[in-house]
């Protein structure tokens, strides 16, 4: 039975949340009691009628009567603080103000002790069931919300290319995982020596503002970072001012001393990657009990706390997720390295066959990625829609690099061709031209001979000089065919009526060492000096315009990654005109790409006014640019792109270029 105690015998006491963890209210009509358990069973103490929402912290509430439907109780039994056990007798019912509330359990008002003491215990049974339930789905809830910050971290990271960002966004993350007001983010190095050395690359700070500069530090145990780096361990400080002796390392002061901040607590772990070698330090100061409050030296102590140990695998597992991230930056970067390298390389093994071009396809590059960029910024109605990732800028720089890889399929002999006779060619003529100057000296020396034999002597002498005259004559003659071979052999217009004469030279024979009429010029030869404009005939026109399909085909045979796969389309298209006029395809404007169109312009500035050609000579930027200008009225190149390369004066970014 549940006895009743004297009240004047017992005061009972409000409930405190720190005392005893299991109490028993018994609750009547007349008001609450707490139920202390004797020998002999349950004696009820009275207690105040007013009950803060507190009392049901961890109870089991035996009551009867409207009266124990409180609004706090009904609050306490959803939120698993309290059970109830409803007293019932005989005649009673259930109250309307029961309604929606959850009883544990009905007893009699004669209720045996025993019974009572089971039902009790299973309320607290059952109340100690919910509350490990709870503390479990507290639990999973963190773990969840654990996995997810690491997940959304690893996402990131993962699509990071830009080291800087990248790393920028590892002390981030970091820091939001562990609610760190400041961080710090070292990277391991190696100098030319091979000496590995610790970088003090990027610093995050809620709290204040400072200019920051990279710097180097040791990679020995003298510094926090470094001792991380150099062993491995991880270091957590609850007050860097007070660091255990065991440690070998001793915290520097000065920025805390400058800036008025005050750095306590500290966890750094070390960036391994899956080597397990080490190639960073990360470095967070002052975990603080919400993320909004700021440290200073005044505040420390009330919003700084030492790092939970919760956190720490999550930092670990981050660190380890942004390792494996930057070494992939470090291989995309290695490969763009080597990629850039076998670029360049290439470039410079085909300019090597020609020597007059070197440095065409570098300075193209940089005047066309340059255009690129102002027509990037420009909001004129003509390019207001155009704009350029940063993977298609890169796309137009390896275009406008590789533009004449396809020159390694031209034969080097009319690739490096200077004049219209190639220099072995014009040997020959010469050599022809001496001979048959021989020829002429040895003819008319047999003359004069066979004169001396036929007149005599005085005779031969009164026409000696008219013999001499004569040859001289030949000889000015021959000698002026040959100057005029020399000036035809030019790459220049040939100017009209220079044909016929030519044709005239060409019919000129003389007679070789076995008798035979030899022409002081071949067909061939007569040929390649008759070109009226330029250098090269048509067959070896179409063979330097065929370095464009070779690039063509062989840049496409390259796998180009995604982003920069229109790399053969635009390089193959530089020159195409507007007006459909161009090679190899002869492509409309429309068609073509706009990269091109920038490059076309680019190639033909750099190609008039670079370093003098064998068969040109180079022009100053003003004639060069009016060149230009003269064939974008022709409908050949783009005018608005022109006068942008013009107005932004992009010519100039070649003026002083030499090769790296």
């Amino acid at each position: 039975m549940i006895k009743t105690s004297n009240a004047k015998e017992s005061e009972g006491t409000p409930f405190s949340a720190d005392a005893d963890l299991q109490r028993i209210y018994y609750t009547s009509p007349k008001g609450a009691r707490l139920l202390k358990r004797e020998n002999s069973g349950w004696v009820i103490t009275p207690l105040p009628e007013k009950i803060g929402k507190e009392t049901f912290a961890t109870a089991v509430v035996i009551g009867d009567g409207p009266a124990v439907f409180s609004d706090e109780l009904r609050k306490a039994i959803e939120t698993n603080q309290a059970r109830l056990i409803y007293l019932l007798d005989s005649k009673q019912s259930l109250p309307v103000e029961a309604s929606g509330v959850s009883v544990f359990s009905f007893l009699t008002d004669s209720v045996q002790v025993e019974s009572l003491h089971r039902i009790v215990d299973a309320a607290f049974e059952s109340l100690s069931l919910a509350r490990h339930q709870a503390t479990l789905e507290v639990e999973l809830h963190r773990a969840r919300s654990e996995i997810d910050q690491l997940n959304e971290a690893g996402i990131a990271l993962s699509t990071q290319r830009d080291r800087d960002s990248l790393l920028n966004l590892i002390l981030q993350k970091s820091r939001e995982i562990t609610h760190s007001d400041a961080g710090s983010l070292y990277l391991v190095e190696e100098n030319d020596q091979g000496s590995r050395r610790l970088r003090f690359k990027i610093t995050q700070n809620d709290s204040v503002k400072f200019s920051f500069t990279e710097l180097v530090l040791p990679m020995d145990s003298s510094s926090i970072a470094g001792y991380v780096a150099l062993t491995g361990d991880e270091v957590h400080l609850a007050d860097v001012y007070q660091i255990p002796s065991l440690f070998p390392f001793d915290f520097n002061r000065k920025f805390d001393e400058e800036s008025g901040y005050r750095s306590k607590s500290m966890l750094v772990v070390a960036m391994k990657n899956p080597q397990s070698e080490i190639i960073g330090v990360v470095q967070l100061i002052n975990c603080k009990r919400a993320t909004d409050l700021r440290v200073n030296h005044r505040t420390v102590d009330e919003v700084v706390i030492p790092f939970p140990q919760e956190c720490r695998p999550l930092l670990r597992s981050l660190a380890s997720q942004a390792a494996v991230a930057l070494e992939n930056i470090r291989l995309y970067e290695s490969i763009e390295t080597l990629f850039e390298g076998f670029v360049r390389a290439s470039v410079s093994a085909i300019e090597a066959r020609d020597p007059a071009t070197y440095g065409h396809s570098f300075r193209v590059a940089d005047l066309t990625v340059g255009l690129a960029e102002v027509v990037d910024r420009d909001d004129s109605s003509h390019f207001r829609n155009i704009r350029f990732s940063r993977a298609e800028m890169k796309e137009i720089r390896y275009a406008s690099l590789l533009h004449d890889f396809g020159k390694v399929g031209v034969r080097e002999e009319v690739l490096v061709k200077a004049k219209k006779l190639y220099p072995m060619q014009l040997d020959l003529v010469k050599q022809r031209f001496a001979y048959a100057r021989k020829v002429i000296e040895h003819e008319q020396s047999e003359r004069k001979l066979a004169y001396l034999l036929e007149k005599g002597r005085e005779q031969f002498l009164a026409r000696q000089a008219e013999f001499q005259r004569d040859l001289e004559e030949q000889l000015r003659e021959l000698d002026e065919f040959l100057d005029f071979v020399v000036r035809c052999n030019e790459p220049t217009i040939l100017r009209e009526g220079n044909f016929e004469r030519l044709s005239e030279f060409a019919a000129r024979q003389f007679f070789d060492s076995l008798g035979q009429r030899r022409p002081l010029l071949t067909p061939q030869e007569v040929k390649f000096l008759s070109i009226s404009r330029g250098n090269l005939d048509e067959r070896e026109r179409r063979q330097i315009e065929s370095h464009v399909n070779h690039t063509l085909s062989f840049l496409r045979q390259i796998p180009w990654t995604r982003e920069i796969k229109n790399i053969p389309a635009i390089a193959s298209a530089h020159h195409e005109k507007l007006n459909g006029t161009g090679y190899p395809y002869n492509l409309p404007a429309s068609e073509i790409p706009f990269q091109s169109k920038m490059m076309t312009i680019s190639d033909i500035y750099d190609a008039l006014s670079a370093t003098d050609r064998p068969y040109k000579k180079a022009v100053p930027s003003d004639q060069a640019l009016d060149i230009l200008f003269d064939e974008a009225k022709q409908g050949l190149v783009d005018r608005e792109l022109l006068c942008l390369f013009r107005e932004a004066e992009i010519y100039r970014l070649t003026s002083n270029w030499k090769p790296t």
